[in-house]
């Protein structure tokens, strides 16, 4: 099989650059979207100058057609816009990767504290958004932006991932595997995002007081993302 083409929207974002920096370094090719276009083109010659590989730019709805896999990275307060601006370009079986927290910073308040969602967790709300076949899977919320922008630096951290269908989880974890220190782990249905969102406030609140960028780490799991056990279960 190709490898899949990789859309980031808020792909000028830090957590976008930091992704496609990552993703492009590892050969997969990165359309970054942003609502202007020339942006996302400039920032497409800016990231391939510095890690090669090959990214282009385009606006949201462009780069939403142009992939498989389409990664939302945009601030919460953006969500809601961003994906009803994409709304006609996605097509069933394509697969969304919701990285957005419902920060209070959206809002005006702190980074360290969250607001509620009507549905739960951004990714449901996501979810409700998307067009019928268009599959969510929550994922990311834990990692952070400068340490993935900085190729130099050695991840060794988990990727929380919460979704409906484990076929998609699994998709959305063989693409984060080109990734090296980034491990995944199912933590279940999409309705377990309204708690692995929430983790994005506890560890802005603990890299302040402790001046690091610190991920999650789980311990005493096997070494397969579903264990024979569970996969026959």
């Amino acid at each position: 099989m190709t490898d899949p083409v990789i859309s980031v929207l808020g792909g000028t974002g830090p957590q976008g650059r930091g992704l496609a920096r990552r993703f492009a370094a590892s050969g997969l090719t990165v359309v970054l979207g942003s609502r202007s276009a020339e942006r996302a083109e400039a920032t497409a010659v800016e990231l391939t100058a510095a890690v090669g590989g090959t990214i282009t730019g385009a606006d949201n709805a462009g780069a939403a057609a142009a992939a498989q896999i389409v990664i939302l990275a945009v601030p919460f307060r953006n969500q809601s816009e961003t994906l009803n601006n994409v709304r006609d370009a996605l097509r069933p079986g394509q697969l969304l990767v919701d990285a957005t927290v419902p920060l209070a910073a959206a809002v005006g308040g702190r980074a360290t504290r969250t607001i509620g969602v009507w549905q739960g967790s951004a990714a449901q709300q996501a979810q409700e958004m998307v067009p019928e076949g268009v599959a969510v899977v929550s994922a990311l919320h834990t990692i952070g932006a400068r340490p993935l922008r900085d190729l130099d630096h050695a991840l060794d951290e988990d990727v929380l991932l919460a979704g409906d269908r484990r076929a998609d989880k699994a998709r959305v974890a063989a693409l984060l595997d080109r990734i090296d220190g980034l491990r995944c782990v199912d933590c279940g249905r999409l309705e377990m995002a309204r708690l692995t969102e929430q983790l994005t406030a506890l560890m802005i609140s603990v890299n302040v007081r402790y001046k690091t960028h610190a991920g999650v780490k789980i311990t005493g799991l096997p070494g397969e993302l579903w264990p024979a056990a569970a996969a026959a279960g």
